[in-house]
């Protein structure tokens, strides 16, 4: 089993593998460069979610 990057959230930086404490940590990602654009795709996530619960939220009304 290979091992994934993570991206630590309190520092900012790579990880290889979980060196901190996964409550600080977002992943698993394959490659080091996908872990350093963690915040990028959270924001992209996090905004398509945010659209689906209000479209979601205009078809119960």
């Amino acid at each position: 089993m290979t091992e994934s990057y993570w991206y630590n959230l309190r520092t900012g930086q790579v990880e290889h593998g979980t060196q901190s404490s996964v409550l600080d940590l977002a992943g698993p990602f394959d490659t080091a460069e996908e872990a350093a654009r963690a915040p990028e795709l959270l924001k992209k996530r996090a905004d398509a979610w945010e659209e689906d619960e209000r479209r979601d939220a205009e078809w119960d009304d």
